[in-house]
């Protein structure tokens, strides 16, 4: 047996491949239930939702062993040219693509299946952020090299919100964690927060006055009180402009670029609105599924919010609510655990990195994955607006379920050749 080959089936990290499959199985199975069709009962039947899912696993997984197969220090030298391929699509998707649910973001392919590119966008936007990150004397705490980072991270954001698909988009501020982790400073952080509660606030309060005031008036108080620090008075004058400076952007976004549909989603979540036969309907269907599970569920095929339809979107979004309903808390725990999990051992993947470029890019593939999951189970029991993003390798979706293959099969290469450097 050659060294490769000893390497392919001895350093592979096993567990990640375990929790990997565990996910597709239970995803399939979920979807299997949801949309189940008597007239069309196989897995392998291309007319129903479930049996076109259990090809994509069958794909993805074919896709993940030939990744498994490459030469580690290609998928960095690559890495500029995924992501300008995934830009391309994402131009392309504009012009030609195919229009559901009020988003352009699918370019329609043969057979009737259906490409995203936002959904490779991010771990097309993970290997080049990992590629230049880990470059020589690159520091994310000076100001260009922040600037850089940030405009691989945005790029691909201001493309993915043309479309507009506002949940895709959002996906990719998770990307700060990464940022944080290689020096930037935690104040950034605080300011995300900061951001996030003026979001809130802006439209909540619907009062610009007030808002803008109460930031100037704190602004003053401070510069008063440490009035003779001039470099604090100043960051203050600053930080206090782009306060303001987000809150009438803000204020813009959410009068004139919003669509309905996605205005009223917040509002309901904010609790400015209540309509619970309208646009909140598929949020409430998904929290009376889950909470009619109980304890231990009430069988699998046997959910009756399932069976007769009642909740919209549920092999896609609200698939989750189908493992509340069927499985219980037990089975919703279960579920959880296993993505606390995987994400818990992408962490401790990245932390045995002897390469710079290989532990960037799992904390890119952590914060990601991390991030569907909080949004779109969120989502389910409506404490976040219905943004529409899927569980990842749970929900419904090829484009879906073959980005998170790729994202998770290239840090298991990258971690079995951990021993070896790769260089930028």
């Amino acid at each position: 047996m050659s060294n490769q080959q000893r390497s392919f089936f001895f350093n592979v990290d096993w567990l990640t491949v375990l929790i990997y499959l565990a996910l597709c199985a239970i995803g399939v199975l979920s979807i299997h239930s949801a949309v189940f069709d008597p007239k069309n009962s196989s897995f392998v039947d291309l007319d129903t939702n479930y049996g076109k899912q259990f090809i994509f696993v069958i794909i993805a997984i074919v896709l993940g062993i030939f990744i498994l197969l490459l030469e580690s220090r290609f998928l960095s030298a690559l890495a500029p040219a995924i992501y300008t391929i995934t830009v391309l699509l994402l131009l392309l998707v504009l012009v030609v693509g195919r229009n559901v649910g009020g988003n352009q973001a699918w370019i329609s392919l043969p057979g009737g299946f259906r490409l995203q590119p936002s959904e490779f966008a991010k771990f097309a936007t993970c290997l080049l952020l990992a590629r230049y990150l880990s470059g020589a004397n690159i520091k994310v705490t000076e100001i260009k090299s922040f600037a850089i980072a940030a405009g691989i991270i945005f790029f691909p954001m201001v493309l993915i919100l043309l479309q507009p698909d506002a949940g895709s988009t959002l996906v990719f501020s998770s990307l700060i964690f990464v940022l944080y982790r290689e020096g930037l400073s935690p104040y950034f952080l605080i300011l995300e927060g900061l951001f996030i509660a003026l979001f809130v606030l802006t439209i909540k309060l619907n009062n610009l006055p007030i808002i803008v005031g109460g930031i100037i008036l704190v602004a003053v108080i401070i510069i008063l009180l440490f009035r003779r620090n001039r470099q604090l008075m100043l960051t203050v004058l600053t930080g206090a402009g782009i306060l303001v400076a987000f809150v009438f952007s803000v204020q813009f976004l959410y009068t004139k670029v919003l669509k309905p549909h996605q205005k009223v989603r917040i509002d309901i979540v904010l609790g400015i609105t209540n309509d619970l036969r309208g646009k909140g309907y598929n949020v409430n269907q998904s929290k009376i599924a889950i909470g009619s599970g109980k304890l231990w569920g009430k069988g699998y095929m046997k959910g009756t919010q399932t069976k007769y339809s009642f909740v919209p979107e549920q092999s896609t979004d609200f698939i989750f609510c189908t493992v509340g309903e069927e499985f219980g808390f037990a089975g919703s725990v279960v579920v959880l655990g296993l993505y606390l999990l995987l994400v818990l051992r992408i962490i401790y993947i990245a932390e045995r990195q002897r390469s710079p470029f290989s532990r960037i890019y799992a904390y890119g593939v952590a914060s990601v994955i991390f991030f569907h999951v909080v949004i779109n189970i969120g989502m389910t029991i409506g404490i976040v607006p219905s943004i529409g993003i899927p569980l990842p390798l749970i929900s419904y979706g090829g484009s879906s379920l073959i980005s998170f293959t790729v994202m998770i099969f290239i840090l298991i290469k990258l971690d079995s050749n951990r021993m070896g450097m790769i260089y930028a």
